[in-house]
């Protein structure tokens, strides 16, 4: 995209691309669909990915929500530039994202705007400490500054060194590296966000009492949240960054606005996935997760997918899982199943559904007289799975203020941890 005109820098995201891998990458990794990849859906190949848009996984790459204002700043534009900034944006901002992608001209923009290597300690990030903002401004950052992290939040990628200091991701060398950490910090006097913030680890540990698949405690520390990275690991003295995409991505769905349903999602594990039928068990209790507490905004890029350097495809651990009803733009829910009213899913149709989905999966692969394939699902194990919350949803309903919510917190998603529980216990 280095040579197209300016009519089409100006439609942004939404201007056709061509995209491919290079002749030797191929020779070294043809058809593998994971950390090799560019995405899950476009297996490395000579085929060109040809679209009437950029592709999903470089929108991934994009900065929005407060990382793309606070840039758009740094940049002299406005606000409130729409596509016609995109490019620009891009060049600048994806240098370090989430996952192991990253674009060469935005790596080279953080070299340009290098600043002192400086750690600090976990008090000095989270009280922002007068050194910490001034280290932050010789590297053109502010608290917003880790532009490749998308959301409402401002948010850094800090990492742990040997010395037990955090520094800012880009300016650590990797030998360095001990862990990972996104840091999101409180926004201005709002209050409403800011008790969606602090809530936001209690959410956590709820969700692992939930059996939600959740990857280490999350840390509050003053108007600050430390969030461990699942990302990246520390495997013999090296960093492993891990690709991750976005179900927009994986989907295939382009834009920020327009959503998947949850049986586009379920089809492409079905299809993609390495271990579906564990993934897809998870995936419809965090929707259930969702429902009973609250977490009304399940937009496509608050779920994502990991692809590992053993081919594996699967669900990443959960994130950005908070009592999003508090916000004060009255979200609503987002990603929605066909099987549902005001809200509400009818659990057992989304079972039907998915079990419908799974055979119609199967059947172009069947030859005529062969042995039946093993189905990719079982009812059973969805059923028991969606059953084992039934308890843990009960205790919420009962005890939250003593697991850890604020007691008017409580007093809202007990009623709905209430439904949900009676609901899945007549599953059949």
């Amino acid at each position: 995209m280095e040579g197209c005109c300016q009519a089409k820098v100006a439609r942004g995201w939404e201007a056709r691309t061509v995209t491919g891998y290079e002749t030797g990458w191929v020779l070294g990794h043809q058809g593998q669909r994971a950390a090799r990849a560019l995405s899950a859906t476009y297996p490395v190949g000579l085929e060109m990915l040809a679209l009437p848009h950029w592709p999903v996984f470089l929108q991934d790459l994009l900065p929005q929500g407060y990382g793309r204002r606070e840039l758009l700043r740094r940049m002299g534009l406005p606000e409130t530039a729409e596509q016609s900034a995109d490019w620009r944006l891009l060049l600048a901002g994806a240098g370090n994202p989430i996952g192991n992608l990253r674009l060469k001209q935005s790596a080279q923009y953080l070299a340009e705007n290098e600043g002192p290597v400086r750690g600090f300690t976990d008090e000095e990030v989270a009280g922002r400490e007068p050194d910490f903002i001034d280290h932050l401004a010789n590297h053109r950052l502010f608290v917003a500054g880790s532009y490749g992290v998308q959301g409402e939040w401002p948010k850094l990628l800090l990492t742990r060194a040997e010395d037990g200091r955090l520094y800012l991701d880009h300016s650590l060398p990797d030998e360095r590296a001990r862990e990972h950490f996104i840091v999101k910090f409180e926004r201005g006097t709002n209050k409403a966000l800011s008790r969606i913030l602090r809530c936001e680890a209690a959410y956590m540990a709820l969700a692992r009492r939930l059996t939600l698949n959740v990857h280490a405690p999350l840390i509050g520390r003053e108007r600050a949240l430390f969030v461990p990275r699942f990302d990246r690991r520390i495997e013999g003295g090296r960093v492993v960054r891990l690709a991750q995409e976005s179900i927009a991505s994986f989907t295939g769905t382009p834009g920020f606005g327009v959503v998947p349903a949850h049986e586009t999602v379920c089809q492409m594990l079905l299809k993609l996935g390495t271990d579906p039928q564990a993934d897809i068990v998870e995936y419809l209790k965090r929707d259930v997760a969702n429902i009973a507490l609250c977490n009304k905004d399940n937009h496509a890029r608050n779920t994502a997918v990991q692809r590992g350097f053993d081919g594996s495809v699967r669900l990443t651990p959960l994130y950005d899982f908070a009592p999003m009803y508090l916000h004060p733009d009255g979200i609503a829910r987002r990603m929605r199943w066909k099987q549902e009213s005001l809200g509400q899913p009818d659990w057992g149709a989304v079972i039907d559904t998915l079990m419908e989905l799974a055979l119609t999966r199967e059947r172009p692969m069947r030859r005529k007289r062969a042995a039946p394939s093993t189905p990719k699902l079982e009812r059973s194990v969805l059923v028991e799975g969606l059953h084992g919350m039934v308890g843990p949803l009960r205790d919420i309903a009962a005890h939250g203020v003593d697991l850890g919510l604020p007691e008017s917190v409580w007093n809202w998603v007990a009623p709905h941890c209430t439904k949900q529980a009676d609901l899945l216990r007549e599953l059949a």
